[in-house]
């Protein structure tokens, strides 16, 4: 008899809602490549926060994307110091440039919009005020 363990089942609708939510946003076909984004973007963003603050961002994810935002983090090279969105921009676009829905900047901001709509107001302010000013610029407010 196979019994169910809820959390799990909870935390995969959870993260397929997300996905499922950004892939709409893009416009893309693929939930895979949109979710590609996602944790890349994510992970782009984690990298720039102080440890304490991406602990709290990312106890808002569902179980399985907190997983891929941690997934490959390296505390000593952390926070990156990169103050150039252009910079910030070109390393995604080094991980998902080959998506052929990609799109740049506008994609980066969907993933912005989604995280507003899916995390704490509270949250979203305290993370962009941790973000160079350019990196601000680039996520609308909640």
């Amino acid at each position: 008899m196979t019994r169910t363990i809820h959390v799990f089942d909870r935390t995969v609708h959870e993260a397929h809602d997300w996905v499922n939510e950004l892939t709409g946003r893009l416009d893309w076909t693929s939930e895979r490549d949109a979710l590609r984004l996602l944790r890349t973007v994510m992970c782009r963003v984690r990298d720039h926060l102080p440890v304490n603050e991406m602990a709290q961002f990312s106890a808002q994810l569902p179980i399985i994307l907190r997983g891929m935002f941690y997934e490959g983090w390296q505390p000593k090279l952390t926070p990156v110091h990169e103050r150039r969105a252009a910079d910030f921009i070109d390393t995604i676009q080094q991980d998902v440039g080959d998506i052929l829905d990609y799109r740049g900047p506008a994609d980066i901001t969907a993933v912005f919009k989604l995280i507003n709509a899916r995390i704490s107001r509270g949250e979203v302010e305290d993370v962009r005020a941790n973000l160079p000013a350019q990196l601000r610029d680039m996520w609308p407010e909640p």
